[in-house]
């Protein structure tokens, strides 16, 4: 289809997207006729979720090393050009650098990750102009069920890889009934496609901690970037809640933490989504990050290597930490292991110049990545495959903290840290 028509399920799509967002223009944007293989790449770098881009400049600078001349692809050597962009946080921003990359800097392939605030606006407007795209960072659910997936059709040309809710689920359950409570849990979910997808009273948490024999205490929703706790910490107090549980930017869990401190709230257990994945949120608590829990998506210690560059993951954490002189990042794996796959696609392309070449490629993926392999298979949803999930503690270390991995249940292979420890 070429032109700016726009089909009628694309113009159903359109009434339901983000308010300013760039239109969802069904187009073919023309490849161009060179020898360079275009690469377009979105993150937050910027915003409360820069946290998620934090480890980007050193992963780009490695990758472009690596891929030097260029590959080779479809019997013939291509030179490879990364276009990276800011979503600073915001779903329009994304939307709009996702449409740049592919209809003025026509993108082979596009890549995207961090939070669906980052990757469904992305991969929207991959999947509006028939561009193949791959994402990562973000719970399959929110990304598949928040850009309205069927799963008897799935999406053309849009995959995505990484871990769900369920396993999630699984893992801090695991993780809190090794510690004695009343189990009685506090929910605190933001109004955004993270909050009410983990807060669904039918598809989210609740109603598999209350099968868990978790009794869930949930206020409703906050608004992102709130300044004031004082509601939903009262209703925690009232109800007795010794666990809290969330998925939170940030901002808002130093907000909240900040004043459970004031308001005299001391649960046994905290675990938070996305807020306590990165070392510098824990260090910016000062002495109260200790004992804070989340799930964990990588560690060096994960058993797995890459496949472009040969580093394991504690290789490719130490190199970080010695060109950046920064503790090691989650999202370092993540966000390497996207270029892995992205490459492995592009050589594997019998026609990298045809969106329905680079597609063929992209199903047919079998790969052993630095983050674990990486196989679509049509489960749990079509163009979604899934990664390994196990839960940790941040305990206080010599130089700041470290994340122990405080269950494994979920993913035996991943070695065992220690086992979770109550609140001081």
């Amino acid at each position: 289809m070429t032109g700016t028509s726009i089909t009628r399920r694309r113009a159903a799509q359109l009434g339901a997207g983000l308010v300013g967002a760039p239109a969802l223009l069904r187009l073919s944007p023309a490849r161009a006729a060179d020898d360079v293989i275009r690469v377009g790449y979105v993150n937050a770098l910027t915003g409360p979720l820069a946290g998620f881009g934090e480890a980007d400049g050193f992963i780009l600078e490695q990758v472009r090393k690596i891929l030097g001349d260029g590959i080779q692809s479809g019997g013939k050597k291509w030179k490879v050009e990364i276009i990276a962009k800011d979503s600073q946080s915001n779903p329009n921003r994304a939307a709009e650098v996702a449409q740049e990359l592919i209809l003025s800097n026509k993108v082979d392939l596009l890549l995207a990750t961090s939070a669906p605030e980052t990757v469904n606006p992305v991969a929207d407007q991959a999947e509006a102009n028939e561009t193949p795209c791959v994402t990562t960072n973000c719970p399959w659910q929110p990304y598949f069920f928040g850009r309205n997936g069927d799963p008897a059709k799935g999406f053309k040309y849009t995959y995505h890889y990484f871990w769900g809710l369920e396993d999630v689920i699984a893992a801090y359950l695991a993780m809190w009934d090794g510690v004695p409570t009343n189990k009685i849990v506090a929910g605190l979910f933001p109004n955004d496609a993270d909050g009410n997808a983990w807060g669904d009273p039918k598809l989210g948490l609740p109603p598999a901690f209350d099968k868990a024999g978790y009794k869930i205490v949930d206020p409703g929703r906050y608004q992102v970037m709130s300044n004031d706790f004082t509601a939903q910490i009262a209703a925690y107090k009232k109800a007795g809640c010794e666990i809290v549980v969330g998925n939170m930017i940030p901002p808002d869990f130093a907000t909240f933490w900040g004043q459970c401190a004031q308001q005299g709230f001391k649960p046994k257990i905290v675990t938070i989504g996305k807020a306590l994945l990165f070392p510098s949120v824990i260090d910016s608590l000062g002495a109260r990050g200790a004992g804070l829990s989340s799930e964990v998506w990588w560690t060096p210690s994960h058993p797995y290597k890459s496949g472009l560059s040969g580093q394991s993951c504690k290789q490719l954490c130490d190199a970080y930490t010695a060109a950046t002189k920064r503790p090691w990042t989650q999202p370092l794996g993540y966000v390497h292991s996207l270029f892995e796959i992205a490459i492995d696609v592009l050589k594997r392309a019998k026609d990298v110049k045809s969106s329905a070449s680079v597609l063929e490629a992209i199903a047919s993926t079998d790969y052993k990545s630095v983050v674990g392999p990486v196989k679509w298979t049509g489960q749990p949803v079509k163009n979604v495959t899934k990664t390994p999930l196990v839960a940790g503690q941040w305990r206080k270390a010599a130089n700041g903290f470290d994340l122990v991995i405080a269950e494994n249940k979920t993913a035996p292979e991943i070695p065992l840290g220690g086992k979770l420890e109550p609140l001081a």
